[in-house]
């Protein structure tokens, strides 16, 4: 048995998730967790709302919130949503956990103390009108690159070149609009990744064939344009403070009191990954509480994370393409720099510690659009978590998400294909074999799984078919081939029906019940198989199948020689009630007038 560690790209806690944000991190670790469990493999996937930053300042103030509070509020309804939506986290945390404050203060001093941060006086955008400095992303205007006109002044969301506030053309303030801004000096902490571009370089050459091209590319062409260093702190007072701080009980527990770091705090693309590490503590010291014992053990959370106890583990990360320089260049500069130290020489040697476990296996996304634009919450346009769970089930959305997963290019979302897909994948494909069945069953063999004859011609033709395909799924799914493991499935389902048509049991009863009952005891492992391996992509739905035939659910992942010897003779069976509605045209019609669809509709 083998050890996974999932995490997905932490959602902001400003605002309810799209399914954007589903499709391109959350729904996909989601579904590789489950099938990991399935598998009997130690699985623990963890997430977390990503909680310090102006925007969340500005989003607190503007709903007459302090920021703790409002992201306490926040924090639930996310995790609520994802709940309904059958996202299986081991753990959902907060940016703003005390273990996350303590993880990220100690992560910064050892850095410190290892030659990786230092202090450096910058030039800041101010804004007279507002007040205030405005951090990086609080400063819009055209990137000189490609000229977008919208880009922040930490990253061009057009290009994805990485951006300071000095850089862009006719900056002005996203707070106020005004641009009555000055350039001030501010003294900050900058992690120093030049240092490391021969080891990220040397490390991602590496991952080579384990990772995605569009994660290799886009880690590489950062590195190509030269690796710059990093300011890791802010002047804000919602996030991790820089000074007077203690670490655990150890006296050298402070980063030296610096002149003019005083009220600043971490800027949050530095304390936001560390938070996977953090919630991992959180998960240990939620389940220690539940076990009626105090605070969890260190050893407890490190041996997901450090030294030879985190050996076996595998580390697999899932986030959308903006978030990959940050996991392939500022998160392992942070933990390449915790195990190792830079002499006075230029020379570097291991620390004394037990290094950090960098990441095994990242898996990147493209974006997910609506009718070829963005979603939007201020312009009403699109589909939101909230609102998808009112309209229809979790699985409806989950199959469509997951069979239409960004990976190798940009996708759409339209009302007109979800539609399409959902009626014939889920109603017309898999429902209809469920209910066909099962109905059967209940009507000529009184609720019963049959003992029925030997297998026939076409059963062991359905046995090589499904051997194959279930092998293929399977393989779709450990290489997390989001798109190809759906039509996989969806193949498998379709060898159900192609075999009952074939089989005919309602014209061989007739005749031949012994034949009849052969096909039936099939057709019912079929049904008990397909429960077992779409539990990953559509959980509820899995689960009324699986209760249909007696079957325990969760189940174990099946394996050839087992997929079609799963259900006893004599067990009883009863069918479900209907699995998947059709969407309607109306229902269609509806949607796109509230939520929007093509130009002009």
């Amino acid at each position: 048995m083998s050890r996974i560690l999932i995490t997905s790209a932490l959602p902001y806690i400003n605002g309810i998730k799209h399914l954007g944000t589903l499709a391109g991190s959350m729904l996909p670790a989601d579904v590789y967790a489950r099938f990991q469990r399935s598998r009997g493999n130690e699985t623990l996937y963890i997430c977390a709302t990503d909680e310090h930053g102006t925007p969340t300042e500005l989003a607190a103030a503007e709903a007459g919130q302090d920021p703790a509070s409002f992201c306490a509020e926040q924090h639930q309804v996310q995790h609520d949503l994802g709940r309904r939506f059958g996202l299986s986290w081991d753990h959902f945390g907060r940016s703003s956990s005390p273990q996350n404050h303590r993880l990220t203060q100690r992560f910064a001093q050892g850095l410190w103390e290892a030659g990786f941060i230092e202090e450096r006086v910058t030039q800041q955008v101010y804004s007279k009108f507002d007040k205030r400095f405005l951090p990086d992303r609080y400063v819009i205007g055209t990137c000189p690159h490609c000229g977008y006109g919208a880009a922040r002044g930490d990253q061009c969301e057009n290009c994805t070149r990485v951006l300071d506030p000095a850089d862009l053309i006719n900056p002005r303030s996203a707070i106020s609009g005004s641009e009555d801004i000055e350039i001030r000096d501010s003294k900050h902490l900058f992690l120093r990744q030049s240092l490391f571009s021969d080891k990220l370089r040397a490390w991602i050459d590496g991952k080579k064939g384990d990772w995605p091209l569009l994660v290799t590319s886009i880690a590489l062409k950062w590195l190509d344009e030269g690796l710059q260093d990093r300011g890791i702190t802010r002047d804000l007072e919602w996030g991790v403070p820089v000074n007077a701080f203690e670490w655990g009980s150890n006296p050298k527990g402070e980063l030296p009191d610096i002149e003019g770091l005083a009220g600043k705090v971490f800027y949050v693309w530095f304390d936001a990954p560390i938070e996977y590490i953090a919630a991992t503590w959180e998960w240990a010291d939620a389940q220690a509480a539940e076990a009626g014992r105090g605070p969890a053990p260190d050893a407890e959370w490190e041996r997901w994370w450090r030294g030879p106890a985190a050996a076996d583990v595998t580390y697999v990360e899932f986030m959308g393409k903006d978030n990959v320089p940050f996991h392939t260049v500022g998160f392992p500069c942070t933990l390449i720099g915790s195990n190792e130290r830079l002499e006075a020489d230029g020379s570097w040697r291991p620390a004394n510690n037990a290094p950090w476990k960098l990441v095994d296996r990242l898996k990147g996304f493209n974006w997910l659009d609506y009718y070829g634009g963005k979603f939007s919450t201020s312009q009403q346009r699109g589909v939101f978590m909230d609102h998808a769970l009112e309209l229809l089930p979790p699985d409806y959305w989950r199959w469509w998400v997951t069979a239409n997963t960004p990976e190798t290019s940009d996708a759409t979302f339209t009302w007109e294909q979800f539609q399409a897909q959902v009626n014939a994948d889920l109603a017309d494909v898999l429902g209809n074999f469920v209910n066909r069945i099962l109905k059967f069953t209940e009507t000529r063999f009184e609720g019963v799984v049959p003992e029925g004859g030997a297998p026939g011609d076409l059963e062991l033709k359905l046995q090589a078919d499904v051997a194959a395909k279930l092998a293929e799924l399977t393989e779709n799914l450990d290489a997390m081939e989001m798109r190809k493991a759906c039509q996989s499935l969806r193949q498998l389902w379709v060898l159900g029906n192609q075999y009952l048509t074939e089989a005919a049991p309602w014209t061989a009863i007739k005749t031949d019940p012994e034949r009849a009952a052969t096909a039936v005891r099939t057709g019912l492992n079929l049904v008990a198989l397909f429960a077992k391996v779409s539990e990953p992509f559509i959980p509820f739905a899995a689960e009324k199948i699986a209760l249909a035939v007696g079957e325990p659910f969760p189940g174990v992942w099946p394996t050839g020689s087992t997929a079609l010897d799963i259900l006893p003779a004599g067990r009883k069976v009863a069918a479900p009630e209907v699995l998947f509605k059709k969407v309607e045209n109306e229902q269609v019609a509806d949607w796109i007038a509230r939520f929007g669809g093509a130009e002009g509709q």
